[in-house]
């Protein structure tokens, strides 16, 4: 079988598709991301004071990336109940988890996101403009499971 230059040519693209295709979704799922779990400091914002709090937090599991400010995700555990952070933290409305990156399994964003609008879990403010534009977001379940991620805030908001 003879291929003329017309095959050879359409064989070239769909290889090199198939290369860059392969190449973007590893940058876009594992490039660029690195362990911050022994770096990540966790608080919250005071409700009487203004003042961010660190808080007591234990199994932290942390990743960010250096591409985009609104990479970061963290699961950890804490002592500290519902009821204690409501009347002492700030309660942040709309949060909203985004998406983790399949490896970064302990992060389910759409469990964590409903179980924000069924009352199970409750979102605080931990830090407001970590990166211009994003906040950080707690949410706390009542048997003290955390997880933590960056979103974008109302400077963005459509």
């Amino acid at each position: 079988m003879k291929l003329n230059s017309g095959k050879i040519f359409g064989i070239f693209i769909v290889v090199t598709s198939l290369i860059f295709a392969g190449a973007l979704y590893y940058t876009q799922v594992y490039a660029y991301y690195e362990d911050v779990s022994e770096t990540t400091e966790l608080g919250m914002v005071n409700l009487t004071t203004g003042a961010h709090e660190t808080m007591r937090v234990s199994s932290l599991v942390a990743t960010d990336g250096t591409s985009s400010p609104i990479k970061f995700r963290a699961c950890f555990t804490t002592p500290s109940s519902q009821a204690m952070l409501t009347e002492t933290f700030e309660i942040y409305e709309n949060a909203t988890p985004l998406t983790a990156p399949p490896w970064f399994d302990c992060f389910d964003a759409e469990m964590i996101g409903k179980a924000i609008e069924r009352g199970e879990a409750i979102a605080f403010l931990d830090t407001k403009n970590i990166h211009d534009g994003v906040d950080r977001v707690i949410a706390v379940f009542a048997d003290g499971r955390a997880y933590a991620w960056n979103q974008l805030n109302e400077k963005y908001a459509e």
